[in-house]
């Protein structure tokens, strides 16, 4: 017979990419986790991951492999939940993909209330791309997704989570810094700190700005980095100025470290989801996440 605790590790190293990884993620060491893999391809017959050195990839039947393993986890897990929920309790392991510095800026504190109200449950979560967080829910490796990307499908349920201001920031020395505020015009006569090509906020940036005649390339990019965080550090390094979610500069605005400069006629707003699979049963903890996502309990946290 199968063994789920087997079945957890072998998920674990195939979407790790790594035996230690696996290990950090289980609280596991990394002798531990191959001694539960040669277990499980012992029992199966078969070799589920190639291992040259350190690296490991799964080997073909390792990938069929997965979204059975998934589903037999996720339904074991399912069973102990509605176990535990005859009794009037809530416990398990929620798994959330968050793809947004605004949705991930929250989430500590998000999580930490709603443990606090089910100290039984274990989150983990995890900062993905847009792409990877709705691909994520749709698989079943995660139960909860936060994203500010909306594709349509019967698979999945969105529903609004939080609406994210995107403003432009400057370091204090900026010429900018001095203004109540600038116009359109004056954009293109600063270097600027981006975000990749892919990037939610770089896409509203780039729509609102065509709105108005205008490009993105129009703004001299000295930098491209891939996060709001890492973007922001620029910015006060002295780099050039820089859009970005609020959120990820929120405490930097009020300490003075960086100055939000208001750019007339661009009003910028990014609009985040909370996604779930809908033709999925859900388990206990993803509906006492998602009912106190939207409670008064988690108002003040969601409200930047």
């Amino acid at each position: 017979m199968l063994d789920i605790y087997e079945m957890e590790v072998f998920l674990a190293a195939a979407e790790t990419g790594s035996f230690s990884e696996a290990g950090r993620r289980l609280q596991l060491s990394q002798p531990a986790i191959s001694m539960q893999i040669r277990s499980l391809e012992k029992h199966l017959g078969v070799d589920l991951f190639h291992r040259a050195g350190r690296h490991i990839h799964l080997t073909e039947i390792g990938t069929a492999l997965v979204p059975l393993a998934r589903d037999l986890v996720n339904h074991a897990a399912q069973v102990h939940e509605a176990v535990a929920a005859l009794h009037g309790e809530v416990i398990g392991v929620l798994k959330i993909a968050c793809s947004t510095t605004a949705g991930h800026s929250r989430l500590p504190r998000l999580i930490a209330r709603f443990i606090e109200k089910y100290p039984a449950v274990q989150v983990v979560g995890q900062l993905v791309r847009r792409e990877t967080a709705l691909e994520m829910v749709t698989s079943g490796e995660a139960q909860i997704g936060i994203s500010s990307l909306y594709e349509p499908s019967k698979d999945l349920d969105y529903r609004p989570f939080i609406t994210d201001p995107i403003v432009l920031i400057v370091p204090p020395n900026h010429k900018w810094a001095r203004q109540s505020f600038i116009t359109l015009d004056e954009l293109p006569h600063s270097p600027f700190v981006r975000h990749e090509l892919n990037a939610g906020t770089l896409q509203i940036v780039s729509a609102a700005l065509a709105e108005q005649g205008m490009s993105v390339n129009d703004l001299p990019a000295r930098l491209i980095l891939s996060n709001s965080e890492a973007i922001y550090m620029a910015v006060t390094e002295g780099v050039g100025a820089a859009f970005v979610s609020r959120c990820a500069a929120a405490e930097g605005i009020a300490a003075g470290r960086v100055v939000e400069v208001p750019v007339r006629g661009l009003a910028l707003c990014q609009q985040l989801y909370l996604v779930r699979h809908q033709q999925a049963a859900p388990g206990s903890v993803q509906l006492a996440f998602w009912d106190f996502v939207f409670s008064p309990a988690a108002r003040d946290i969601l409200d930047c």
